[in-house]
């Protein structure tokens, strides 16, 4: 008998291991059908296993914002290309058919015509421009859509579904508990049964919260990264350059019109004063049709 070693198990998972028999998975499934259905009609479920998941409950919000945001960025990005082809067109469209006119027109109109028809023609073609960096902002969305968001996306459902189990597990334990009489020993036997299974449902729970955690975490900061990278590409080579541009060339042309035809009818006497009286009523708030008839016949 000296001889003889006893040996004890370590936990109850060794003692109690899980029931792998067919009964034991219908009664599982049956709990965990009835945390689904629980969940889907919005019933009150326990309120200190609600509060444990709070902070996972705050990551899941914060997923769907950033799944959701960058949607609605994605489409954003490409409704924005369409209403620049758009605009860039219908201006190509407008400076051509000045060009036009104003090659038809002899008099000093038509020069005006001819270089407001190219500055339109020139800024349709920097405004198009936009469309390259628009592009590339758009592939990286759409690529951390399809592969960030996604990868996290399959372990918030993988995580889902441990989390039913789990709380499946533990409204079958208390089912079991509210029955439990600790002196018959099948009773016993069968509650830590439940319990071996509540165990396991929960490390396999908590592994999953982990990694969403952390994943839901760096997803956020990989997205403020995307967007500054992007952001700051798109500031360097889309609307500032261009509309500098633009701008540069329109305040030649319009310093070369006044020069041409509004100071040369400022310097005749009456038309002059008409003319300046003109603009100085068309800029008052109170400017009307009938103030202006007034001034310039009197």
């Amino acid at each position: 008998m000296s001889g003889h070693k006893c040996s004890y198990p370590w936990d109850l998972q060794d003692r109690y291991p899980q029931d792998k028999s067919v009964v034991n998975k219908m009664q599982q499934k049956y709990w965990e059908t009835k945390q689904a259905f629980i969940k889907a009609t919005g019933k009150k479920e326990d309120e200190h296993v609600v509060a444990s998941d709070a902070d996972l409950d705050a990551k899941l919000e914060l997923f769907h914002s950033i799944q959701r945001t960058c949607l609605d960025l994605s489409k954003a990005i490409v409704l924005y290309q369409k209403r620049i082809c758009f605009l860039s067109q219908e201006e190509n469209e407008l400076g051509k058919f000045l060009r036009s006119q104003g090659l038809q027109d002899k008099t000093r109109a038509g020069k005006m015509m001819q270089a407001t028809g190219k500055a339109l023609c020139f800024s349709s073609q920097q405004r198009l421009a936009l469309r390259n960096p628009l592009c590339r902002f758009h592939q990286e969305v759409e690529t951390f859509r399809h592969r960030a968001i996604s990868d996290t996306w399959l372990t918030v459902n993988r995580m889902e579904q441990c989390r039913t189990e789990y709380r499946g597990a533990l409204l079958w334990m208390k089912d079991v508990s509210q029955e439990l009489d600790p002196d018959l020993y099948k009773q016993m036997e069968k509650f830590r049964k439940v319990q071996t299974q509540v165990r396991l449902a929960k490390k396999n729970f908590d592994k999953l919260k982990m990694d969403v955690c952390q994943k839901v975490d760096l997803l956020g900061a990989s997205r403020c990264n995307l967007l500054s990278h992007m952001l700051a590409t798109y500031q360097l080579e889309g609307p500032l350059e261009n509309l500098e541009r633009s701008k540069v060339l329109f305040i030649s042309q319009a310093k070369s019109i006044a020069e041409s035809i509004i100071i040369p009818r400022l310097k005749m006497p009456k038309r002059g004063l008409c003319l300046q009286q003109s603009l100085f009523l068309l800029y008052q708030d109170s400017y009307n049709d009938n103030s202006l008839q007034s001034k310039c016949t009197n």
